[in-house]
């Protein structure tokens, strides 16, 4: 049977199909940068970098960008041969069988929906600060909370291309304070003069640059989001790959010139003191000293901006993700219907938002606190979460381009592949290891919220052994996109692993591999 694909830019409601051709390389990298919150990631974050790993903390962002960079070169190699949109699932599901496939689909709704819905106590604790220097008043946190999810709700309800230029127009002011910030420090020389014993050998390998990692990987949350949006994005096999890169080049560098600039605000030798003494306000005391009153204030306001970006970004990486499932079968057929004016999966978005309310609700009721415990509880297994689903999909691409599917790798690729799966392995041990550092909490909780992952990942299993007992046709679908045109396997959608060169083929129905232990 012939079918006909929608225009660019027009979805089909009735095939559950997303806008197509209206993401370009662009749109992408936006999408991308905006997740990661750079503003946010800087004045809230990179001041306890510093205190903690000393004036080698640019590099550690360096570092952490290279690393992905190499994730990078492997995953995207991968794209033009799995074509669904379930992202790091599908690469899973295609390479390391169904089982595993369905567990990373569930750690990713897990991980992406903590990352989203946390930082909506950081964007309340801003916003009331904000709220109460401007108008003198306080507005609870959690109104303020509940409000942020309507508008996020709303930019995403209108489409992926609408909610990409206003997250263009938020990236670029968030991203234009902070440069606005470091060219006034360079313009007045610094404390006392720049230099650069941020990048000698007795900063970059000092005793506390381990735990710098920690915040530094978090720093990238999302990078890896293109790839959710393939459907929807333009010559999908070359947006995806530059987009990723000019992402992940882009924040390492920036971030990196950022806080080194911040150091040479106080001079190196005053920098961490400097950041022992006023974590909150050490960015804003720089923009204020060194560009105006004025350039504090408003980066005050942009901070809440940045945080209000990120969780668009966020939200929609998660409705993507619900998207592809439901389509393959895992969901319910009516979450991923498909706005028919928009174009916008629409029902994944009231049931993410519908979430995000229960739980700002359950932390209110329990008097916690937006920034201690929605923010940092919350977000932590998310940055745990997609930690070790990068890991996974790096072993995924080894597997792949060694057994799955040889004709498709390249020397540069495999090298990649394995060069990242040991880099993300020891970039996981490294910052579970150190995780009391993203939460201030008790050893218990912190035991609690790590084991949250593979929790998930358990019970990811246990219902991959469900479906291909009770379901089978639905557990063959699982990584294949359900069909969706725009792949390269028989329907639309990407190849099932058993179908690949090199590979027998077996009924879908009987396949027992990839579940996991």
């Amino acid at each position: 049977m012939t079918t006909t694909s929608p225009p660019a830019g027009r979805p089909d409601a009735d095939a559950g199909q997303l806008k197509r051709g209206v993401l370009g390389t662009g749109s992408l990298v936006f999408m991308v940068v905006a997740a990661a919150a750079p503003l946010t990631v800087m004045a809230g974050v990179a001041p306890l970098a510093i205190l903690v790993g000393g004036v080698g903390a640019p590099v550690g962002y360096l570092a952490a960008g290279l690393v992905l960079t190499v994730f990078a070169v492997a995953f995207t190699r991968m794209t033009r041969f799995v074509g669904s949109a379930g992202a790091f699932y599908a690469y899973i599901a295609q390479s390391l069988g169904r089982g595993w496939g369905l567990a990373a689909a569930l750690l990713a709704l897990v991980s992406y929906n903590a990352l989203q819905i946390g930082v909506y106590g950081l964007f309340a604790a801003q916003a009331q600060e904000t709220l109460a220097d401007v108008f003198g008043g306080t507005v609870p946190w959690p109104v303020i909370a509940v409000a942020s999810v309507g508008l996020v709700l709303v930019l995403a309800w209108l489409g992926i291309d609408v909610g990409a230029k206003v997250l263009g127009v938020l990236l670029v002011l968030e991203t234009g304070i902070l440069l606005l910030m470091a060219i006034g420090v360079l313009a007045d020389g610094g404390a006392s003069g720049l230099d650069a014993v941020s990048f000698t050998p007795g900063a970059v390998f000092g005793p506390g640059m381990g735990g710098v990692l920690a915040f530094c990987f978090a720093a990238f949350m999302g990078f890896e989001s293109t790839v959710l949006y393939r459907k929807e994005a333009r010559d999908p096999e070359r947006t995806i790959p530059r987009a990723t890169y000019a992402a992940v080049a882009f924040m390492a560098l920036f971030y990196c010139f950022i806080v080194w600039a911040v150091i040479q605000a106080f001079g190196s030798d005053a920098a961490v003191a400097a950041a022992g003494d006023d974590i909150a306000g050490m960015f804003f005391t720089v923009i204020e000293t060194h560009v105006g009153p004025w350039a504090s204030t408003l980066m005050h306001l942009l901070v809440i901006t940045s945080v209000y970006a990120s969780q668009i970004a966020f939200h929609n990486a998660i409705t993507r993700y619900t998207h592809a499932l439901s389509r393959e079968g895992v969901l319910p057929a009516w979450v991923g219907r498909v706005h028919p004016r928009f174009g916008s999966p629409y029902r994944a978005s009231i049931v993410q938002s519908v979430l995000a309310v229960a739980v700002i609700a359950a932390f209110a009721l329990a008097a916690a606190d937006p920034y201690t415990h929605l923010l940092l509880w919350v977000n932590t297994p998310g940055v745990v979460g997609v930690l070790v689903l990068q890991t996974l999909t790096a072993v995924a691409a080894v597997v792949y381009f060694t057994r799955r599917n040889p004709a498709a790798s390249t020397r540069t690729a495999l090298a990649a592949a394995v060069a990242s799966t040991v880099l993300l392995a020891i970039a996981t041990y490294v910052l579970v290891t150190n995780i009391g550092l993203l939460t201030a909490a008790s050893p218990g909780v912190n035991a609690a919220l790590v084991g949250i992952v593979p929790a998930t990942l358990a019970l990811g299993a246990v219902l991959a052994v469900w479906l291909r007992r009770r379901r089978p046709a639905t557990y063959a679908g699982i990584g294949t996109g359900g069909g969706e045109g725009g792949g390269d396997g028989p329907d639309g959608g990407a190849p099932d692993a058993p179908d690949l060169p090199g590979v027998p083929a077996r009924p879908a129905a009987r396949t027992t591999e990839g579940t996991p232990a």
